[in-house]
Formats: C-alpha cells, structure tokens, sequence
C-alpha cells in the first residue's frame, strides 16, 4: 500500500479550492485521506498556496510520491 502526496478537489463549479493530502493511491481523488498537508487556490491572483513543510518532510521521509502537481507546488512554494 502506497502513500501518495496529491490534490482533493473542492470548492464550486468552475471555482475550484484544491487541500494537498497524503492518502493511499488506490483511493478516490476525492476519498477519505490520511492527513492534511495544506491547500492550493489557483482562482486567486497571486494564486494562493499554504503548504506545512514539517508534515511534508515527514510524509517525504516515509516514502510517500508526491503527483507531478504536487511536485511542482512543492519545488516553487517551500524553497
């Protein structure tokens, strides 16, 4: 079972609201996670990201993958 760091999808139509998670990769986009790790809202300008560095290390340092997105909000936003 492996652990996944991706993005849930919240918020209206056409305004989305994404929370980064960690969650086992066989569940839904919108199932049940782990934990918490943070959000994501593109609709802001400038967009707007808050991520917990400290729960991410530790999620990193368990072996979790994060998706290509969360890769990229990783890289731009905790350097």
């Amino acid at each position: 079972m492996a652990v996944k760091l991706k993005l849930t999808r919240l918020g209206s139509k056409k305004h989305p609201f994404y929370r980064v998670v960690a969650a086992n990769d066989e569940t839904r986009r919108d199932g049940r996670p782990l934990q918490f790790l943070g959000y994501y809202n593109p609709m802001t300008n400038p967009v707007e990201v808050k991520l917990d560095a400290e729960k991410i290390k530790e999620w990193l340092g368990r072996g979790a993958e994060p998706t290509a997105t969360v890769r990229s909000l990783i890289k731009k936003h905790m350097a």
